[in-house]
């Protein structure tokens, strides 16, 4: 992919010597009105260790041009993801068992973590212009609105049962999920959140605060057109935002002993816990558009 980069640098060597703005057969090099355009990160191509951008989880840009100094930015990003970790673990009742069948394996039961993800942004700008030559200024501002919400569900192979033969309660290794995406899901209650409780507790649900950004900014970078409509290039913003992302709730299984009224049997609940909450003002420079396209990054841009 370097060889790529190389010809566009030699390209802009050669064509640097002649400000021609059409092609051999005609075509003109600059954008004009009614062009569409998208743009691709070519850092991604590259791979460069010594490049560091964002995450490629961006959004899907575009530009229509009003006329050959004027383009309005469209973005979009709508993300719906779902992770399923699954991990076998001991069968717990079944391991207290009398009988030993060597050379038998041990039997297992499945834990399992589903995590869900959903991310819906739009932006919208205004883009414009300056100069009559394959080298491009670009200046304007834009505004957008990115909302974003997750969810992690787990479920037990191992039941937990007050019985004592066998009594099974939360065994916070056995039970600890992980996947290689995320890590550890820390699903077992460490802090101590239940009054009574026996053992550890263990989270049947979390969901996380919805997150919603609202946010505006100006830019300014610059464009070479090394072929007909098509250039590389990139800019830097300076921007305004505000943010908050609301409660999230955690519901907790767990095996315990209340001493009100007098109770002395242990039982099986559930408990809903609710987290905190995040809100955040910023206004600062920024190599990023508002819902996470690369913009000061090396790009190519395709114009049709």
């Amino acid at each position: 992919m370097k060889k790529i980069v190389l010809i566009l640098l030699v390209t802009i060597t050669v064509n640097g010597f002649s400000q021609d703005l059409t092609s051999k057969n005609g075509e003109p090099i600059l954008p004009q009105a009614k062009d569409w355009a998208i743009g691709i990160d070519a850092t991604q191509l590259i791979k460069n260790a010594n490049f560091n951008f964002v995450s490629s989880s961006q959004a899907i840009t575009g530009k229509y041009f009003k006329d050959a100094h004027t383009a309005y930015r469209i973005g979009v990003r709508i993300g719906i993801n779902n992770w399923i970790t699954k991990a076998f673990v001991v069968d717990r009742a079944a391991a207290t068992a009398s009988i030993i069948a060597y050379p038998a394996a041990v039997a297992r039961k499945e834990n399992i973590w589903s995590k869900t993800a959903t991310a819906i942004g739009l932006n919208f700008g205004i883009e414009k212009r300056r100069g009559s030559t394959r080298l491009q200024g670009i200046y304007g501002g834009e505004i957008g609105l990115y909302i974003s919400s997750s969810k992690d569900k787990f479920t037990y192979g191992n039941k937990l049962n007050t019985s004592s033969s066998p009594q099974i309660v939360v065994d916070p290794s056995a039970d600890a999920m992980s996947s290689p995406i995320f890590g550890a899901a820390r699903n077992i209650d460490t802090l101590g959140l239940i009054q009574g409780v026996k053992g550890s507790a263990r989270i049947v649900e979390r969901k996380n605060g919805l997150a919603l950004t609202i946010g505006v900014r100006v830019f300014m970078g610059a464009e070479y057109f090394v072929l007909p409509k098509m250039s590389i290039g990139g800019e830097f913003g300076w921007g305004l935002s505000a943010s908050t992302t609301g409660r999230s709730e955690t519901k907790l299984e767990s095996m315990g002993q209340s001493n009100v009224s007098g109770s002395t049997g242990v039982s099986i609940n559930n408990t809903t816990i609710d987290g905190g909450t995040t809100n955040h003002f910023g206004l600062d420079t920024d190599n990023t558009n508002l819902l996470g396209g690369l913009s000061a990054s090396l790009r190519i841009n395709l114009y049709f």
